[in-house]
């Protein structure tokens, strides 16, 4: 009878969810989110090989550092495409959750790069440090201008999605610390072509890369926490628990909970239920799901409806 009646949920259940699943995929070829990654990509290219002429034909070295910069953001936005993309692929008999993790990866290997691009400004801004060289600061400051209108039109465009989305959480990143550079580099310019303090150029480059070390850190944790099936930010398993106990007067007692993020906002949970005597399995699945549900924003869940004690008795009967 337990098993029956957990199955008829999970049945019942999966049905809403290919719904929703179905509704994500659409019809289109690339969803919004797609096309809004793919025009950042492109308009950072462009700006990264005008950044490459520019600190050429200038001689600046903070230019093609910034450069350097923008190449590893357009790979990280073209990752992030990829990403996005592999997300919308249907469930198969090898990956029975899709490939929504995709994202999350992409979020986590782009926070590795900016750890690994920190490295190399800090290397460049303490070897200009001790040998400045001479820089045509009006073409620099023209050119890194325009980098920044460009970085705030892509920033502009990452802007608004799910906070849960470390996949454009990590492009938009990028493009932040980027932006920083642009910044960084107008500043730069002007102290050179006002002042005349070649060291400007690489003190304001260490300084920016403490800001994206910092954003760099908090976007690593939040893929790692995902990755490693961490509950989702902002609920509490003793909550949840303390909810599910009194969500129905079927429900005597509940185990084994379990609440994980597969990839952007999608929640879900797997829990045991102990039943009353005159507790049904039907009436202890509805109330599960709906407090699930409304209180706590998990949609997908699979309930194990004991008959008795613990069954599991010999692995422990608590959250975990």
């Amino acid at each position: 009878m337990s098993s029956t009646h957990a199955h008829s949920h999970d049945h019942a259940h999966g049905h809403a969810h290919d719904h929703d699943h179905d509704h994500a995929h659409g019809h289109s070829r690339f969803s919004g989110k797609e096309r809004k990654l793919a025009f950042a990509f492109v308009l950072t290219t462009l700006m990264m090989i005008a950044e490459v002429v520019g600190g050429l034909w200038s001689g600046s070295l903070a230019l093609l550092a910034d450069a350097g910069h923008m190449m590893v953001d357009a790979l990280a936005l073209l990752l992030a495409v990829l990403g996005a993309w592999m997300a919308r692929r249907p469930a198969d008999a090898r990956r029975s959750y899709g490939y929504g993790r995709v994202e999350v990866l992409a979020g986590f290997l782009n926070a590795l790069t900016q750890f690994a691009l920190v490295a190399f400004i800090v290397y460049e801004a303490v070897v200009r440090l001790f040998q400045p060289a001479p820089i045509l600061s009006g073409v620099m400051l023209i050119v890194a201008s325009f980098g920044l209108v460009v970085n705030l039109i892509v920033l502009r465009t990452l802007h608004g999605h799910d906070h849960d989305d470390v996949n454009v959480a990590g492009a938009a990143l990028h493009v932040l610390g980027d932006l920083l550079g642009s910044v960084a580099a107008i500043l730069a310019a002007l102290a050179v072509r006002w002042m005349g303090w070649l060291w400007a150029d690489p003190a304001l480059s260490i300084l920016v890369s403490l800001l994206i070390l910092n954003s760099a850190w908090r976007l690593l944790r939040r893929s790692a926490h995902i990755l490693l099936e961490g509950v989702p930010e902002g609920l509490n398993t003793a909550d949840i628990e303390m909810a599910l106990r009194t969500a129905d007067a079927s429900i005597s007692d509940v185990h084994h909970l379990h609440v994980w993020q597969l990839a952007s906002g999608s929640r879900m949970a797997t829990v045991h239920a102990e039943l009353t005597v005159q507790g049904t399995a039907d009436d202890a699945i509805r109330a599960i799901n709906r407090v699930l549900d409304e209180k706590f924003g998990i949609r997908h869940v699979t309930v194990q409806i004991d008959p008795g004690p613990c069954g599991d008795a010999a692995h422990g009967c608590g959250s975990h």
